[in-house]
């Protein structure tokens, strides 16, 4: 299914959302591959298998082999890391002081530009709560020549494409439920 025919699909109460990512879809702040990479990187975090057949289908082509691998690398490893330091941080004490020991290879090496897979990084985060990546990855990517603008524009994809997610969920589980109460 086409992420056009996906977001079209969506109940009245979500009329934001098809709004939104229909604009988000060309946002100017972001480069194609940027633009893509997060849409990617994002629609993996949120966990929804429409959402990320939709968006791969919509993105991937805009992307080159490397991109879209380095995209679903961010959603990987951030799935990891974002467990990981947000536990440290609310542990406190001394465990923020303490090596992870986990093997984060890809983020020195993502096979594209660093910038990007830093803006991946910093939405997927977003999505998943992690205050310490949050932060880390925004000084990154402002560090790497991006702007504000551009930071935004990323967490407004990354937001939408949560929500989207969220209403797909929603709505599966009441058809589910329903299905359940009929049989």
């Amino acid at each position: 299914m086409s992420l056009e025919t996906l977001v079209a699909g969506l109940p009245d109460y979500a009329r934001d959302l098809r709004l939104n990512i229909g604009t988000l879809a060309h946002e100017p702040a972001l480069s194609a591959q940027q633009r893509g990479g997060t849409f990617i990187a994002a629609a993996i975090a949120a966990r929804n298998a429409a959402l990320i057949g939709a968006v791969t289908r919509e993105f991937a082509p805009t992307l080159s082999a490397e991109a879209l691998s380095a995209a679903r690398a961010a959603a990987a490893i951030m799935g990891m890391n974002n467990v990981y330091y947000r536990a440290t941080h609310l542990l406190g004490g001394d465990y923020p002081n303490l090596p992870a020991r986990l093997r984060m290879n890809v983020i020195g090496r993502p096979g594209v530009e660093k910038v990007d897979f830093e803006l991946w990084s910093l939405a997927v985060s977003a999505i998943n709560g992690c205050e310490m990546c949050v932060r880390s990855h925004e000084q990154m990517v402002r560090q790497g020549g991006l702007t504000q603008e551009q930071v935004q524009a990323a967490l407004r994809i990354a937001a939408v494409v949560h929500g989207v997610a969220v209403v797909l969920d929603t709505e599966a589980a009441v058809a589910g439920a329903s299905l359940a109460e009929a049989a």
